[in-house]
C-alpha cells in the first residue's frame, strides 16, 4: 500500500500519526538509526509460512523471530520464513521489505511480538525505503486486531 493510500487508511479512522522521511535504508535496523527510531519501537514486518497459509509476524527490529515459539505458540506444524518471490505479488504497491503491519488490509492474519506492545508508541515502514509511519500502539492494536503472542528474542 503507497504511503498515501495508508495515510488515507489512517485518517478514515481518526487515527493521529506522524510521518518520518528519512534516507534509503533497508533493514529494519538502517531504518530505525536513519529515523531515530530506537531498535525496540521500529516495527518490522517478517513473513512466515504457517502450514502453508502467508502470515505476517510483527516485531522489534532489534529482535529476532523465533519459528519454533511461533509454532509451539499457534499449533501449527509446518512454519517456515516465506521467501520474497513467495510474497512480493501481495503487496504490488509496496517496495520489496517495506510492507506496513497491517496485514488485514491484504487478507493476512497478524502475529506481534509481546515485546512491541510494550511501547507506547510504535513505527514501521510506509510501503517504501524512505518514510515511517509513527502513531499510538493501541491505535495500531485497534486497527489491526493482531495475536500477541511470544516469538522473539
Amino acid at each position: 500500500m503507497p504511503v498515501k493510500a495508508l495515510k488515507t487508511f489512517l485518517d478514515s479512522h481518526n487515527i493521529k500519526y506522524a510521518c518520518i522521511v528519512h534516507s534509503p535504508a533497508y533493514t529494519a535496523q538502517e531504518v530505525a538509526e536513519s529515523a531515530h527510531v530506537k531498535g525496540h519501537a521500529m516495527a518490522k514486518v517478517v513473513i512466515v509460512k504457517l502450514d502453508g497459509r502467508m502470515t505476517m509476524a510483527v516485531l522489534p527490529a532489534d529482535t529476532k523471530v523465533v519459528l519454533q515459539d511461533l509454532r509451539d505458540l499457534t499449533d501449527h506444524q509446518n512454519v517456515q520464513f516465506a521467501t520474497e518471490d513467495e510474497f512480493k505479488s501481495r503487496f504490488p504497491d509496496c517496495e520489496p521489505g517495506a510492507m506496513p503491519p497491517f496485514g488485514n488490509l491484504y487478507s493476512m492474519d497478524v502475529y506481534v511480538a509481546e515485546s512491541l506492545t510494550q511501547n507506547e508508541r510504535i513505527a514501521f515502514n510506509a510501503g517504501s525505503h524512505m518514510e515511517l509511519i509513527q502513531l499510538a500502539y493501541a491505535d495500531f492494536e485497534q486497527l489491526v486486531h493482531p495475536k500477541v503472542l511470544s516469538f522473539s528474542t
